[in-house]
């Protein structure tokens, strides 16, 4: 069973109790999430399934869209409502500073990521790191904000939001990042993701409601895919892994391979000049 899960992740679960779930739901072998959502949030999860766990890296680089609740007036080590409260200042803020403020935003910033998070520094995960109470530098990475607007009244010391981001933005770390522009403490009380790409929560199902029906196969995953077909001499040394090169195809990006029957054989992906190799054989 080879293909994509759309999942609409409920809060309380993480993305491994979620893969851990389908497995055993479908009794699956091999079942990975293509990026790690929060306990705490809820929304798009997309496993891989079989070959497809090959594939993951494929969504790392897809912008993102959340939709969340920031919350002021208290600083938590985890830049989030579930972790211990470290600070708490009250402070009166108007609703059209915040806006000047989440405009500021706009474009790319540097973003320090949370200590709370899975990156790892010296082998070691940051959140294994936080949970015994140390802290270590870690260096801010430019991240693109292409919306951040808020979308309900700035009422009891919160309001709601919805934000586009792109790869290795944390949302913790944005509300937080808003509230020190504001000489405030605030912190993520919800947050949800709508969208990976151009994948979107509102397709996505419940563990209890998804089905092998929902399966996005290879073949529809790759509809679009540029592809060669190859002749059958060619296409055995395909199904044992061989590299291919300028004698076949001449291109910078990632093509599908196919029989003289249309069947899809391969993906392959360029790796240094006019050499490609196999990253999945289907």
């Amino acid at each position: 069973m080879d293909g994509f899960l759309f999942i609409d992740k409920p809060v309380g679960l993480t993305s491994h109790d979620v893969v851990s779930r389908i497995k055993r739901k479908f009794k699956l072998d091999k079942v990975g999430h293509t990026g790690t959502l929060d306990p705490f949030a809820s929304g798009l999860l997309i496993l891989c399934l079989g070959k497809a766990t090959k594939l993951a890296y494929l969504f790392s680089d897809l912008d993102k869209s959340y939709e969340g609740t920031i919350s002021f007036g208290k600083h938590f080590d985890t830049f989030d409502t579930t972790g211990k409260v470290l600070k708490h200042h009250d402070v009166l803020l108007h609703e059209a500073d915040i806006k000047e403020k989440m405009k500021t935003f706009i474009g790319g910033y540097e973003q320090i990521p949370p200590m709370y998070s899975a990156l790892k520094i010296d082998g070691q995960k940051l959140y294994d790191l936080a949970r015994k109470g140390e802290e270590v530098e870690r260096e801010a990475r430019t991240v693109e904000i292409n919306r951040f607007e808020m979308t309900s009244p700035y009422e009891h010391h919160a309001f709601k939001f919805v934000v586009d981001v792109s790869k290795g933005t944390y949302i913790r770390s944005l509300a937080v990042d808003l509230a020190t522009k504001l000489d405030a403490y605030a912190a993520l009380s919800e947050l949800r993701r709508l969208s990976v790409g151009k994948y979107h929560v509102k397709d996505a199902k419940t563990i209890e409601d998804v089905s092998l029906e929902e399966i996005l196969k290879m073949e529809d995953f790759f509809m679009e895919t540029p592809f060669i077909e190859l002749n059958d001499y060619m296409i055995k040394l395909v199904k044992n892994g061989v590299y291919l090169d300028e004698r076949q195809i001449k291109t910078d990006a990632p093509f599908i391979v196919k029989d003289h029957n249309q069947n899809m054989i391969a993906y392959y992906t360029p790796c240094d000049g006019y050499v490609y190799r196999p990253v999945v054989i289907f």
